[in-house]
């Protein structure tokens, strides 16, 4: 069942390309479309699709025109209305896919307003691993206490997934004494892919998400309105996220994040992050190590 459900991800996530690339795509064999964690299109070169931390190579040449077709299929042709993520280089697409995109950038007063001449695109396909939060979860309280919790690994490393799956132990109770209240302020509507107001993947049943919103809006938002024991976020990038989470914890709820970092020693060597970790907001770390091809999980404190 679960291969199944993964081999249905990639095949959505090959959805959105031209006919001829898609067709490559689907030339793979089932344990490779279970296994897939991105497609990868650059200009001019091999169609490739990443496998366990390698690039496998799909022998169809991308033409730049690819490029642009796949962005028109990610928008529903309606390129104007997602326009405020593809200034940021990326597009959210249904079903939980994201594109990450790399091109011209167009400036306009200090700012980039949009992105032309596409050069790259990654599709990122959503996976759900339920299961692998399963034995970290009950580590994350002392004395039946939530420690608000980071998720560290390089980008592509696994955290999103791995915190998708925590936010479902977390509030289904899997290990715990009791279930928890979590709200999850998904930005990117990528971690609960909520369709039509309800999540296409299992966050738990006492999940409330709020999605599309700026994490610095979201996190006071999900405070007064909601009543959270545990606050959810992905991808921490910016000082006003921290702010709001600072507030969250001066109001005694407890959070957890993911953060791009190979180390705790890496996260200090950072400005921004130096200053989290100064401030004792988060008590524990959980950083994703990979060995073999696989990926292990260890949780560590942090400094007090």
């Amino acid at each position: 069942m679960e291969l199944d459900k993964s081999v249905r991800c990639f095949e959505q996530a090959a959805a959105i390309l031209p006919t001829r690339l898609r067709r490559a795509a689907e030339s793979l064999t089932q344990p490779e479309k279970a296994q897939a964690e991105e497609i990868r299109l650059r200009a001019g070169q091999e169609l490739s699709v990443l496998l366990s931390g390698r690039e496998l190579p799909l022998h169809v040449r991308v033409e730049q025109t690819d490029l642009e077709t796949v962005c028109d299929l990610a928008t529903e042709f309606s390129r104007y209305a997602a326009a405020e993520t593809l200034c940021s280089g990326y597009l959210p697409v249904r079903g939980g896919c994201r594109l990450g995109l790399c091109g011209t950038a167009v400036i306009k007063n200090g700012a980039n307003t949009s992105l032309r001449d596409f050069s790259s695109v990654c599709i990122r396909i959503a996976r759900e691993k339920p299961g692998i939060a399963e034995g970290i979860a009950p580590q994350l309280f002392q004395e039946e206490r939530y420690c608000s919790t980071l998720i560290l690994s390089p980008p592509g490393g696994g955290k999103t997934t791995l915190l998708r799956d925590l936010i479902r132990c977390l509030s289904a109770g899997v290990g715990l004494s009791q279930p928890q209240r979590v709200c999850l302020a998904d930005e990117r509507g990528e971690v609960a892919v909520v369709f039509q107001g309800e999540p296409q993947m299992d966050v738990g049943p006492r999940t409330d998400v709020l999605e599309g919103c700026p994490k610095a809006l979201a996190i006071p938002m999900l405070l007064r309105c909601m009543n959270p024991q545990i606050i959810a976020v992905d991808e921490v990038t910016a000082a006003e996220d921290l702010r709001a989470m600072t507030q969250a914890a001066n109001c005694g709820v407890g959070l957890l994040a993911t953060i791009h970092g190979g180390s705790v020693a890496e996260l200090a060597q950072k400005p921004l992050y130096a200053e989290l970790l100064a401030a004792h907001v988060f008590s524990l770390a959980v950083l994703i190590e990979h060995s073999a091809g696989e990926r292990h999980y260890r949780v560590e404190e942090l400094p007090c």
